[in-house]
């Protein structure tokens, strides 16, 4: 964690170096964020405000696998509520929650760069277009 705090040393550093602490501890831990805050001299709901912005940055230990649910108008027209709904009703889990078992984290963000294949959802970094619920349960099995 030191290295990182060392490297922010203006405003410009601070999402560069946020993207690579969400890399290294698979979120952001509160400790780094005031760290982060101290060296840069600046309250620390400031590196707070830009950490929670970004969707792919997280706040908390996720499960093992994130599935990113798209929010986007064309997943919204092509019924991504339905494949949302789908979602919650096998894992059991709202937007922001983590399984029982910590298998599976669910996030909601705005795109996942697959509008041409709506309704879309990522898990981890591997994306899925054209997804009906029907097909839901063959996909979050690759993952347990």
């Amino acid at each position: 964690m030191n290295d990182l705090v060392a490297r922010c040393t203006e405003r410009r550093d601070l999402l560069p170096i946020l993207k690579e602490g969400q890399s290294r501890y698979g979120f952001l831990p509160a400790e780094l964020l005031s760290r982060l805050a101290e060296a840069l001299e600046v309250p620390v709901n400031d590196v707070y405000g830009v950490a929670s912005f970004y969707s792919f940055l997280t706040l908390a230990l996720p499960g093992r696998n994130t599935i990113w649910m798209c929010r986007c108008l064309p997943c919204h027209l092509k019924d991504g509520r339905g494949l949302l709904d789908a979602v919650q009703e096998q894992l059991g889990v709202g937007p922001g929650e983590t399984t029982v078992d910590g298998c599976f984290t669910l996030r909601l963000t705005n795109c996942i760069g697959a509008c041409d294949q709506a309704p879309a959802l990522m898990v981890n970094n591997d994306r899925y277009g054209s997804v009906i619920p029907g097909r839901l349960a063959e996909i979050l099995s690759r993952y347990r």
